[in-house]
């Protein structure tokens, strides 16, 4: 596959979109004609701004609020951390000052990422299993009405935006699974395909924590959330007087898993921690960046300030995940606000055939996509992931236990 043309200019809405389209429509979940952005601006540009902009003041009372959007104290920054335009640490430091309370519930939710991407890295595709007990044998069975604001309002800016806050993945996942007795990881995937911030290890984990396998506790969705975190949803909805989740679901404790990975510690094609310090085999060529690590502080291009960069959209990966436009506009805004400032090249493949024969420069992902490639590549050097609290042989059974163990 040859290079791709060279990408528009980072704030060219309408050129981001048709290039994307041109180039990558074949792949996407809407098709070529139908691309559409979410509601972030890709890029390092976009990631410092939004990071500058944020207060974590009053994080800790309106981190759950849904609507008036105004209100809401979510960061909004998730799809740079996930995409590595900002790292857990810098985003852990950008805090420091801020009250008490709320600099510790939002640093909480950062090592709850942390705690996700230490299990993925640890189990891999293994996260898709039940991690302590299994969902709910018997689940309540009911036909999913359309007609409720509150659901169909969570769908809507699923689809539009590509972001929700946590509250209203809760909602959704808890509807999808604890109340109509849908698949999870059929809910993840879809998630997984509109979500900027979509990762298989924070999304695969919050729906686990929803359906109970991580704690034995489901998640129950009912009226009362949507009253106390949107109450003009539950106004406007015309089912307001024949709520179909007036009541909370029957949401029994599911039975424990025999032989529960987290438990005994098992490995399971993993990708692992990675170096804790470089390793440099040669001199490189080029740097290789991937999804995980697109920003500027991205390791190895700090390392190698004048070495072009390499991008390869995944081919036969993007036509099985079938992801909506949003998410690779977002990744390519991401490359085209970066080659502002690098030489970029762009290409469209298989991985590892795409990069053959270059020695490269590379930032370690703990994903195993990341393991499967680059053991097929020449790595001239390969470098730390930034990790928030390194993996250090952790207990991985649940959030409380790992956070013990952390220095943090």
């Amino acid at each position: 596959m040859p290079v791709l043309p060279p990408l528009p200019d980072v704030d060219d809405t309408l050129g981001m979109r048709a290039w994307v389209g041109a180039h990558l429509g074949h792949l996407l979940l809407e098709g070529p004609d139908d691309v559409r952005g979410g509601g972030h601006r890709g890029g390092q540009a976009a990631a410092d701004a939004a990071l500058a902009a944020f207060d974590v003041t009053a994080y800790a009372r309106s981190r759950s609020t849904v609507l008036p959007e105004r209100r809401r104290g979510a960061s909004r920054l998730s799809p740079y951390v996930r995409h590595g335009l900002l790292s857990l640490p810098e985003v852990w430091d950008a805090v420091a000052d801020g009250p008490p309370q709320d600099r510790r519930r939002y640093r909480d939710e950062l090592l709850w990422q942390e705690f996700a991407r230490h299990l993925y890295a640890r189990l891999g595709p293994a996260l898709a299993e039940p991690l302590r007990f299994h969902p709910p044998e018997r689940l309540v069975e009911q036909e999913w009405d359309e007609d409720m604001a509150c659901v169909s309002w969570v769908r809507a800016e699923l689809e539009n935006d590509g972001w929700l806050v946590n509250q209203t993945r809760m909602w959704w996942s808890s509807h999808w699974t604890v109340r109509h007795g849908r698949s999870w990881r059929e809910g993840e995937d879809d998630f997984f395909r509109h979500l900027l911030d979509g990762s298989r290890a924070a999304n695969r984990l919050g729906w686990q924590w929803t359906i109970g396998s991580g704690t034995g506790k489901p998640y129950g969705f009912s009226r009362w959330q949507v009253e106390k975190r949107a109450p003009q949803l539950c106004r406007s909805c015309p089912l307001s007087h024949a709520c179909p989740i007036q009541d909370w679901p029957d949401a029994p404790r599911g039975p424990a898993v025999e032989r529960s990975l987290v438990s005994e510690r098992t490995e399971v094609a993993v990708p692992g921690a990675g170096p804790d310090a470089p390793v440099v085999r040669g001199d490189p060529e080029a740097v290789w960046v991937t999804a995980e690590s697109l920003g500027d502080r991205d390791p190895a291009l700090a390392a190698h300030p004048d070495l072009p960069v390499v991008f390869v959209f995944d081919e036969p990966l993007l036509y099985s995940l079938r992801l909506s436009g949003k998410r690779l506009v977002f990744i390519a805004e991401s490359l085209a606000d970066l080659s502002g400032r690098r030489d970029v090249e762009v290409r469209l493949g298989q991985v590892p055939q795409e990069l053959a024969g270059t020695p490269l420069a590379t930032t370690f992902a703990p994903v195993p996509g990341f393991a499967r490639h680059s053991s097929a590549m020449t790595l001239a050097g390969l470098y730390p992931w930034p990790w928030l609290a390194a993996p250090r042989n952790q207990r991985l059974s649940s959030y409380s236990a790992w956070r013990k163990g952390v220095d943090r």
